[in-house]
C-alpha cells in the first residue's frame, strides 16, 4: 500500500539542491512524500520511497515549470541554511 503525503515549504531568499543542478527562485513549494506501508507489525510502519518538488521558474508565480526527485535530507539543510541571518552564509 502507498500513501501520498503533501506540505508547503517557503524559502525567503534562492536556494540550491545539488539534484536540481541550479538555483532556484525564493517562494513557495510543494513537496510530495511517497512511503510504502512494510510488512504487517503490530503498529504500521511506513517507508519513504520518493521525495519531490514541485517547481516554478519565477517568484511569486504558482505555475509549475517541473518535478524534480530530491534528498529529503538535502531539502532539510536546504531550509536550515535559509533561515541563517545573510552574515553567515559566507
Amino acid at each position: 500500500m502507498l500513501r501520498t503525503t503533501q506540505k508547503t515549504v517557503v524559502f525567503e531568499r534562492p536556494f540550491l539542491l545539488p539534484r536540481l543542478g541550479k538555483m532556484q527562485p525564493p517562494g513557495a513549494y510543494t513537496i510530495e512524500t511517497d512511503e510504502e506501508l512494510m510488512p504487517p507489525v503490530m503498529t504500521p510502519v511506513y517507508r519513504r520511497v520518493s521525495t519531490y518538488i514541485y517547481l516554478h521558474e519565477v517568484p511569486g508565480d504558482d505555475r509549475i515549470t517541473g518535478v524534480a526527485n530530491i534528498d529529503p535530507d538535502e531539502l532539510d539543510a536546504a531550509l536550515a541554511r535559509d533561515l541563517l541571518p545573510p552574515t553567515e552564509l559566507m
